[in-house]
């Protein structure tokens, strides 16, 4: 094993083959950002989401995905510029990991690479061990999507924060309070067939409990793309909590334990799950 990836996954303890595949996961995330940043990828684009908040923030539950904005918008960006940076990043601290485009079936501003690997090979690269690994079917994939959004609305902000694991490098993101506002935005309007996704919700505490300002004019600039606020008159607070009230009223509080429970380790953070909480918490939001 690769002596960075050594000490990467010495902060888990992983004792199970949940928890083994989770820090595998998030290794490769961040060997994965190392491999965008030497491309100069941040250049051009900001680190956002669930993830972002967990590698740059410390959210306590593992994330999936990978997603990032573009600056500023741009319908030439080819995200597929990168895929050999980030196979040849990987391979570098032993992971045999292939980067596959997704082509669009419906047209849209953002465009999607999976990374894939081995499940089972890449945990005895990380020397998970061959009882733990072997509970894994020899061909089960992880995967890893990454997402970008080239016609991101406006009014955000980014700040460049600094990773020392598995070697220095930077990473341009979202501001907190943006990120705020785009995690709202998902929690009150995301499409997600007929499922509630819990994680919204769990990012949603974290977000009051330890970052509460949010960016009222870069959630209305969302909205608006979206056609979730029309007319002349800016998104205003009493309308905001409005939205989240009924967001809240509307919430089956079982269904979002159920979708972020593999995600956190101490499953009694969810037991505290209702209406009546999820109200005291929406007070706690500052609007800025």
């Amino acid at each position: 094993m690769h002596e960075a990836v050594t000490r990467m996954l010495a902060k888990y303890a992983p004792k199970s083959i949940d928890d083994s595949v989770a820090a595998l996961r998030e290794i490769i995330q961040e060997v994965a950002l190392l491999g965008l940043w030497r491309a100069k990828f941040f250049e051009h684009a900001a680190f956002y989401g669930g993830t972002a908040l967990r590698i740059l923030h410390g959210l306590d539950r593992f994330s999936e995905d990978l997603d990032f904005s573009l600056l500023a918008p741009n319908p030439d960006f080819n995200l597929a510029q990168y895929t050999s940076s980030l196979e040849e990043e990987l391979l570098a601290f032993g992971f045999n990991v292939r980067v596959e485009m997704v082509d669009k079936v419906v047209e849209s501003a953002v465009q999607s690479a999976f990374l894939k690997a081995n499940t089972r090979h890449e945990l005895l690269v990380i020397e998970t061990g061959e009882e733990l690994a072997g509970q894994i079917c020899a061909g089960q994939i992880l995967k890893v999507k990454i997402e970008v959004d080239t016609d991101p609305p406006p009014g955000f902000t980014t700040l460049t924060r600094y990773l020392l694991q598995p070697i220095p490098f930077a990473v341009r993101s979202y501001s907190l309070p943006d990120l705020f506002a785009g995690k709202m935005h998902a929690l009150l309007f995301r499409k997600w067939k007929n499922r509630v996704k819990g994680r919204d919700w769990y990012d949603f505490i974290w977000y009051a409990a330890n970052h509460p300002d949010l960016n009222l004019s870069h959630l209305e600039q969302r909205m608006r793309q979206t056609g979730h606020w029309i007319g002349e008159q800016a998104l205003f607070p009493g309308a905001f909590t409005d939205l989240l009230l009924d967001a809240i009223h509307r919430l089956d509080v079982n269904q979002a334990r159920k979708d972020v429970a593999p995600f956190v380790k101490d499953q009694r953070l969810l037991e505290i799950w209702s209406e009546e909480f999820f109200r005291d918490v929406a007070n706690k939001v500052r609007l800025s």
